[in-house]
């Protein structure tokens, strides 16, 4: 970057900010053409990619902007969003991600971590699903999921998604699928 390029934190505060003014014009705006099915995104699939790149001139090589609003299992509204320069990206040390990146690296605790996406939240219920292991095993993989930051305990055998952690982890399972 030259020394001219904007600080990530301006960077974060310029993308919050373009978020904020979309927000207001798409309100102002309606639903827009064309409304999608439920389950489906609209049409315009690179909508935030024009303003990432007006924002992002004076990067050399570019960034990256995730973003979400969500209801989370318990219905409240989850809205979060994270941008980073390339640059920044490439130079950090991917090694402090490998355990968090881990803990979702097998298929029962994606199974559980997605069972609790769906509301499932009490050990009892997880341990329902069939395919899961023991008692033990689930309570071994749930250990994990919670030191890595996916999982939080809300009381005695009870588990939720972080909701600073739940939009993250729907854009690491997009990512994921082909």
């Amino acid at each position: 970057m030259s020394d001219h390029a904007p600080s990530r934190e301006a960077l974060a505060e310029q993308v919050a900010d373009l978020s904020r003014r979309l927000s207001a014009l798409e309100a102002r705006l309606g639903d827009g053409p064309a409304n999608p099915s439920p389950g489906e995104m609209p049409a315009e699939a690179h909508w935030a990619l024009p303003r990432l790149r007006e924002r992002l001139q004076e990067v050399a090589r570019g960034g990256v902007l995730f973003a979400g609003s969500v209801v989370g299992p318990d219905g409240e509204l989850v809205e979060w969003e994270r941008s980073d320069a390339t640059d920044s990206v490439i130079t950090s040390d991917w090694s402090e991600a490998a355990d968090t990146i881990g803990a979702l690296g097998h298929p029962v605790r994606l199974r559980l971590i997605q069972a609790v996406a769906a509301g499932r939240t009490v050990v009892a219920e997880l341990a329902a699903l069939e395919g899961l292991g023991t008692t033990g095993q689930i309570y071994h993989h749930l250990r994990q999921l919670v030191s890595a930051g996916w999982l939080e305990t809300t009381g005695r055998g009870r588990y939720r998604i972080p909701p600073t952690r739940l939009i993250p982890l729907m854009i690491t399972i997009t990512a994921a699928r082909r």
